[in-house]
């Protein structure tokens, strides 16, 4: 089948191909190799603790001689399915502004004016201290606004507090830039709360930030106005920013409403990532922004600020076209869109949730209410030869050429992550395939090994 006739042609899978091996060349036959330069070492340690290393690795593991098609679940990317298409308003946005020729130049480093203003209008209606453009600063994807702020904040010695799970890019970018890492926990059994307690245990004088997500990826959880206020006051204690990532402040199913950390700024200043990938189902348009929530100047006092702007005169702008567009974008997205897609989402947790009961080994103890993923724990003691939640992705990939995220990749051992941000049959084909894999691969009872025993003699 050739890429155009593929339904999805733009999703990751396998290609089944074999890399040739690279020609070695020496000097005279000395050994010494003819050429001075080499690929950085810098790049290759932070490359480990990403996800498309994982993901590429299990799609290794699989096999075209497993007579079933490929079904990746463990990274999302929802816009290649024909249900999760993006609102005509966008699209009509985008076009307008391509056909105007309005989009053709460069943009200022910051971004272009209407569109920084378009999102300080759009974050304001939630937040009691209002941002102005010049507290706004857009950059390509949420990832890149990630980048910006861990370059900004680099120094010799500087720490940063992560949470465990988490998005391992926060966890890449630090590695790159050189910002030591420390781990904070999320409770399952407190609805994935931030241990708090263990956050001020692993803080010192050279911790500069805490990363809070909210909506968060991967728990899918949407945390309450007091714990976030617990947050903001615990950062104030230790005299640290809060870094809050709203990403998917659009893309909420449950009950829990969305509140955003800007609104405790008065406590803490508080820099907020977000973007238009996750709400409006576009990552490939690439534009995110940082905004600065800072009444009292903190960050410019600090020259936070400074560093940000130097970082993004540095940096590639995101595309002036869709920058254009933001305004009409932001402004004009129907309200039905996103219930619709959010309906969506929800339909496909409450099938996997209750699909997950006949599966014992894998259990869901949280239903999620947010983002496009499924965390679910691995009862490894009840099969058989699977020593940990990456052996059973491997194995789960070599025998059903089924690719689900093994929770070692997030920071949580013997877990494990499912997208969900699929069409509805694919999770089913998929749970299918996971059944019957637990199935062949649990433990014996006594009665069933005493059988065994008897048919073999």
């Amino acid at each position: 089948m050739s890429e155009e006739q593929q339904p999805h042609a733009n999703l990751v899978v396998p290609t089944f191909r074999t890399e040739k091996e690279p020609k070695t060349q020496t000097q005279n036959g000395n050994g010494r190799s003819v050429w001075r330069f080499g690929g950085s070492e810098k790049a290759a340690e932070a490359s480990t603790v990403t996800l498309r290393g994982v993901i590429f690795m299990l799609f290794d593991n699989c096999s075209k001689d497993v007579k079933k098609t490929v079904l990746p679940l463990g990274h999302g990317d929802p816009s290649v399915y024909s249900c999760f298409r993006t609102c005509i308003e966008a699209e009509d946005a985008v076009v307008d502004v391509l056909r105007s020729g309005k989009g053709n130049s460069y943009g200022p480093g910051a971004g272009i004016p209407p569109a920084r203003r378009a999102v300080a209008d759009y974050l304001n209606g939630d937040l009691p201290n209002k941002l102005s453009p010049d507290d706004i600063f857009l950059t390509a994807g949420c990832n890149q606004g990630i980048e910006i702020v861990f370059e900004s904040l680099a120094r010799p010695s500087a720490n940063i507090l992560l949470p465990r799970p988490g998005f391992p890019h926060y966890d890449a970018r630090a590695v790159y830039s050189g910002l030591e890492i420390r781990k904070f926990d999320l409770l399952p059994d407190r609805e994935w709360e931030i241990d708090l307690e263990g956050v001020e245990s692993i803080a010192d004088e050279n911790t500069v930030a805490i990363v809070v997500i909210n909506p968060n990826n991967p728990c899918g959880n949407v945390y309450s106005h007091d714990h976030l206020k617990k947050v903001a006051e615990t950062a104030r204690k230790l005299g640290i920013m809060v870094i809050t990532d709203e990403v998917y402040d659009r893309t909420i199913f449950g009950d829990n409403p969305f509140v955003p950390m800007g609104k405790f700024a008065s406590i803490v200043p508080v820099l907020t990532l977000g973007g238009i990938s996750k709400g409006w189902v576009v990552p490939g348009w690439k534009l995110g922004w940082i905004a600065l929530n800072d009444p009292e100047g903190v960050f410019e006092y600090t020259k936070v600020t400074q560093s940000i702007k130097q970082n993004l005169d540095i940096t590639p702008d995101p595309s002036t076209i869709i920058q254009v567009a933001l305004p009409e974008i932001l402004e004009k997205a129907d309200k039905k869109f996103f219930a619709k897609k959010n309906k969506i989402l929800k339909h496909n947790v409450d099938l996997v949730c209750d699909r997950l009961k006949d599966i014992p080994c894998v259990v869901c103890p949280k239903k999620p209410e947010s983002c496009t993923y499924l965390l679910t724990k691995l009862e490894l003691s009840l099969l058989e030869n699977i020593k940990d939640d990456i052996d059973f992705c491997v194995k789960l990939a070599r025998e059903e050429n089924l690719v689900l995220l093994p929770g070692e990749a997030l920071g949580l051992k013997n877990w494990m992550r499912i997208t969900i941000g699929v069409e509805a049959h694919m999770l089913e084909d998929a749970l299918e395939r996971l059944k019957g894999f637990c199935a062949r691969h649990a433990k014996k009872t006594e009665t069933e090994t005493e059988s065994l025993e008897a048919l073999k003699l």
